[in-house]
């Protein structure tokens, strides 16, 4: 029979329209496979009906992440449950139980991607008997969003996640005051929860904190910006989470390697193979790197790393890789590698905070073991030193125990030794959970306290005082105002911080000569000065360097007070420490700019001006910055210089583009605030 032409265009256009349909899914499938590797886990939370699930619906419909017969579920859900609009919470809330009460009770975990990251969202519980779960949740976040009602202000919770958050150490906090509709989008509203929450903040170690306006109902600064709230300058939601600088969040410093797997082939043909499976959880490992294996302490030399694709040259967190050793040693599940001259603590004692998570309380009487990385060890001896009030972050030192969703200081003795850093040196290595022995049920999970200072150092909850007891600041007749007026000119502080031998000294130095020479006083505190006499009684530990930071601040803050730049050249290697330093100069309207002197750790060892570099290498020097103490990068410092890359007179002019930016002209005097 005879085929119609109609027929055959027919037949045409539907192999065309077949062969569209395979390019487009062809076309999806590319841009779906090559979006970029880097992956942000975020854990929100926040009291009872802040809208935390909202807020998560709203980020995964607006980003077109939801799939059709998904929404269409929801659509069915929310008619059936009486709402006349899409409730978009229920793409989180799946248990039966929560979409009944419409709150959040287990942890919800939902994944998406967008051109720029790809991100795993732990949505946890608001209620307080389901602390536990927030525990859960956020225990492997990099950043955390706590939602606020700006109806009702903070409440006990949102003081209780923040607090949690900074104690899991969780590097960036974003605060989202939600439901902005709902007051007028009224600025002042905004304003006055943020000075609320930095009045906490400050009692707290978190070291970058950022505020946004949001509706989440309406999708307000969630993934597109507000036309309401055009007040608001900031990014929205999406975007922030899109940049933020995670990057240097890792501890690429401290090699820990702990072994899962031995690799040995039982099958013939006579192979020697032999290799320690695990994921690297600090450092970076390459071939030919001196290594030990712990707790046995016995040394060797890394022959290779395997992975499944094939040998590589080097590994770093979060890969799983297997490494061949050059000698025959025993190395078994448990074991743990490290530097042979950065090692972590080996111990069967040690102090942690535990987050209760069992409705049977601690006893001493019961049997318990500590799963830690790959190793485990049973519990001979338990203290609890005391039990923290998370509503008024107060220590209870009557506590002799610990009940459901209870935080607390525990000393603990093991019946053999873990291979352990403090949970603010690594989070893999300085975490563990508890297992009660007879049910086999998760107890407990606790973060190990700093190894490198005293037994009575906690992560304390109260702030450092700033004054002295029986003084008062001696106010003088001659106000800010006027000595500014009189001197032409403000105060301010520059903050170069960096590895030891990135420049920061050498830049700092040369723009101190330019702004001299340009009529601007200004003064060079360096690290190493300021030791000679200042800082001359500090040693290098965590406390040490938290106070040699502190009261540089202070002297800085001083000297920008008086009308001078102060430029600062210190490592600095703490992010909480520098936010304090800045924050001291914000509280008294100084200007602070922080500079990163951004040198790889490769550059620094080759210059190695003092030789520090060689004798912490050759095991004569403990403590140094690079090699066997972490630094943590800037997230969002005011200026970057390249030092490996441009030439000093290039750094200093780029430095004085952003003083003349800021505040390098002719000064306001009017509007310069006296004191």
């Amino acid at each position: 029979m005879a085929i119609s032409d109609s027929s055959l265009r027919a037949q045409a256009q539907h192999g065309r329209t077949l062969a569209a349909q395979a390019a487009d899914a062809t076309d999806i499938f590319k841009r779906l496979s090559e979006r970029p590797a880097e992956l942000l886990r975020f854990a929100t939370a926040g009291s009872v009906d802040d809208g935390k699930s909202t807020l998560i619906g709203r980020l995964l419909y607006d980003s077109k992440q939801v799939l059709a017969d998904q929404l269409e579920h929801v659509e069915q859900t929310s008619k059936r449950m009486g709402s006349d609009f899409l409730d978009l919470s229920l793409l989180t809330d799946g248990l039966r139980a929560e979409r009944e009460q419409g709150i959040t009770i287990d942890v919800a975990y939902r994944y998406f991607a967008t051109a720029e990251r790809r991100f795993i969202i732990a949505d946890t519980p608001g209620h307080e008997q389901y602390t536990r779960n927030m525990v859960t949740g956020a225990s492997t976040a990099d950043l955390a969003i706590v939602l606020i009602d700006a109806r009702k202000g903070m409440l006990p919770q949102s003081r209780r996640h923040a607090f949690i958050s900074s104690l899991l150490r969780i590097p960036h906090l974003v605060v989202c005051v939600n439901k902005m509709d709902l007051v007028d989008f009224d600025q002042g509203v905004f304003d006055g929860i943020v000075e609320e929450f930095e009045g906490f903040a400050a009692k707290l170690d978190v070291p970058d904190v950022t505020f946004i306006p949001i509706s989440a109902l309406l999708g307000d600064n969630v993934v597109e910006r507000s036309e309401a709230m055009d007040w608001y300058q900031g990014p929205p939601l999406l975007y922030h989470l899109e940049h933020v600088h995670i990057a240097s969040d890792r501890n690429l410093i401290d090699v820990r390697f702990p072994v899962q797997w031995v690799i040995r082939p039982r099958s013939g043909g006579g192979t020697d193979y032999r290799a320690y499976a695990g994921q690297v959880a600090g450092g970076i490992l390459r071939a030919g790197d001196e290594v030990v294996v712990l707790p046995s302490g016995q040394h060797s030399t890394i022959a290779g790393i395997d992975t499944f694709d094939g040998p590589i040259e080097e590994a770093f967190p979060p890969m799983s890789v297997a490494l061949r050793l050059t000698d025959d040693i025993d190395v078994s599940r448990g074991s743990t590698i490290a530097r042979a001259h950065n090692q972590p603590t080996v111990s069967s004692s040690f102090e942690c905070l535990l987050c209760w998570m069992s409705e049977r309380p601690l006893s001493p009487q019961r049997r318990y073991i500590v799963k830690h990385t790959t190793r485990a060890a049973a519990v001979s001896a338990l203290d609890v030193r005391y039990r923290i009030g998370l509503d008024q972050l107060h220590r209870d030192e009557s506590a002799t125990t610990l009940e459901l969703n209870d935080l607390g200081r525990v000393r603990m003795e093991l019946s053999s030794p873990l291979v352990f850093d403090s949970y603010r040196r690594n989070k893999i290595t300085g975490s563990l959970i508890v297992i009660d022995e007879a049910t086999n049920d998760t107890v407990a999970a606790g973060v190990i306290l700093d190894t490198e200072t005293e037994v009575e150092d906690t992560p304390t909850v109260e702030p450092r005082p700033t004054q002295s007891p029986n003084v008062k600041w001696q106010r003088s007749d001659l106000t800010r105002r006027a000595r500014w007026q009189s001197l032409g000119h403000p105060g301010a502080t520059i903050w170069f911080t960096g590895l030891p031998g990135a420049g920061k000294s050498t830049i700092a130095s040369a723009v101190e000569e330019r702004l001299v020479a340009a009529g601007r006083p200004a003064f060079l505190l360096d690290g190493d000065n300021l030791r000679h006499g200042l800082n001359g009684d500090l040693g290098f530990d965590e406390e040490a360097r938290c106070e040699n930071v502190r009261r540089t601040a202070h002297v800085a803050r001083l000297f920008a007070e008086a009308g001078t730049i102060a430029l600062v050249s210190l490592v600095s290697p703490y992010g909480c420490d520098r936010e304090v330093a800045s924050g001291l100069h914000s509280a008294h309207d100084l200007h602070f700019i922080e500079v990163f002197v951004d040198a790889p750790l490769e550059v620094c060892e080759q210059r190695d001006p003092k030789g520090l570099y060689a004798r912490a290498r050759a095991g004569e020097l403990t403590g140094l910055t690079g090699v066997d103490a972490p630094y943590q990068a800037p997230a969002q410092p005011d200026l970057v210089l390249y030092s490996s890359k441009e030439a000093v007179d290039a750094a200093v002019e780029r430095v004085m583009q952003t003083l003349a930016a800021r505040f390098l002209h002719p000064p306001q005097l009017d509007r310069l605030q006296g004191e």
